[in-house]
């Protein structure tokens, strides 16, 4: 962790956004063209922009494990001045606000308390907003702006402990290392109830995998915010501070807001009568092993896929090769945690002609995925039954 003067480069990054590309892949929806391009610290990923990178995984790539390796994870960053040069030696993280000892923790103090691991998901609010109908502004993203990794550092309470939280404290808000390029854009910063920073889950990790934060995913220091939506896990984290109100920041109050009924969706087009912040995952299944428009000989064959939720954990998958006419339970695989992508198989035979094969999971909590869509104004919170068409010879 403690190299001298880490270095990312103002260069690399321009050389990666006009790289030669390896591929252009087409994401099934208008104006679906990407270009993959391969950025330092990764592999060729979907390329949505270059200033700041935005890099969404290829879906084939969550058929190679439950784990996602750290050169296939998603990129999103929302203001282009991203730091390209960080001397882990002198980087420090401020605990301040309402505490009775602030605190300025550099990386060896970090790693010299006690360490814990979690499995979780890291998932963009708008993962999926391509396929959404009618269409909406943002980042027009297929299903790949999610990643599942093993993330190790400190438990947040560890370190609002140690400063002392006061009396009063309500909110608990977060700054990175990035920022606007002009004055007149809000930096970007996020906030969680005290009770929730206060959870133990909440972390301060300092490695992914078993390794240092890929730069793009918030080296040197991260929040993971397990369940939560990826707005939240601020990247490159160097201030932390406890509040006596709620956070008023453009990020919180205006942006990544979703509508405040039980479905927090609206009729299409129409704007919502009153909104609240965006939370936890909704639940999702998916295939992995076959792309939509496949063809398969007939016989038997092995479906695989992933499932995840919010939190509660998976606690059934079911598959239909008949387009939801029938379902057939899928076996569950291994268990990495409440947080994590939990894997699936079931083995079907599958007759000659199309078939439009429907995933469905349902959590402990007992929430499971709608047949049909809702809409939002933002493109958040997608989680339809997924269907992929295949056709069988």
């Amino acid at each position: 962790m403690l190299r001298r003067d880490v270095l990312f480069g103002v260069g690399a990054l321009a050389l990666a956004g006009r790289s030669a590309m390896a591929d252009e892949v087409n994401l099934p929806f208008g104006n679906g063209a990407r270009n993959l391009v391969a950025y330092p610290g990764k592999r060729p990923l979907l390329q949505m922009t270059a200033r700041p990178p935005q890099l969404e995984t290829p879906f084939s790539v969550f058929d190679e494990g439950v784990i996602t390796k750290n050169d296939a994870f998603f990129v999103r960053y929302h203001l282009a001045d991203i730091p390209t040069k960080i001397d882990p030696e002198a980087f420090r993280v401020e605990i301040k606000g309402l505490v009775d000892k602030p605190l300025t923790l550099s990386l060896i103090d970090l790693k010299a308390m006690p360490q814990s691991d979690i499995v979780a998901v890291n998932q963009c609010s708008g993962n999926s907003r391509g396929f959404f109908e009618p269409r909406m502004a943002g980042g027009q993203l297929a299903n790949g702006a999610m990643g599942n990794a093993r993330w190790t550092g400190v438990p947040l309470k560890a370190v609002l402990d140690k400063a002392g939280v006061k009396a009063g404290a309500v909110q608990v808000s977060f700054e990175g290392l990035d920022g606007p390029v002009i004055p007149e854009t809000p930096d970007f910063a996020k906030a969680l109830p005290i009770e929730h920073a206060n959870d133990g889950e909440v972390m301060l990790a300092l490695a992914m995998n078993g390794e240092d934060l890929p730069w793009l995913n918030g080296y040197p220091l991260r929040l993971v915010v397990p369940g939560f939506y990826g707005t939240y896990w601020v990247k490159h984290l160097n201030a932390v501070t406890v509040l006596d109100k709620p956070f008023e920041g453009f990020w919180m109050k205006s942006a990544y807001r979703i509508p405040d009924n039980p479905c927090a969706c609206t009729e299409p087009g129409k704007a919502s009568a009153a909104t609240r912040p965006i939370g936890r995952f909704t639940i999702r299944s998916f295939v992995t092993n076959l792309a939509d428009g496949a063809t398969l000989k007939s016989g038997r064959a092995e479906l695989r896929g992933i499932a995840f939720d919010g939190g509660s954990g998976i606690k059934g998958v079911e598959v239909s090769t008949d387009d939801g006419r029938s379902w057939m339970p899928a076996k569950l695989g291994q268990d990495l945690g409440r947080y994590s992508f939990r894997p699936w198989t079931l083995a079907v035979d599958l007759s000659p002609g199309a078939h439009a094969i429907r995933v469905k999971a349902t959590g402990n909590d007992g929430a499971s995925q709608p047949m049909e869509a809702s809409w939002n104004p933002a493109g958040y919170l997608r989680n339809v039954v997924e269907t992929t068409k295949i056709q069988v010879s």
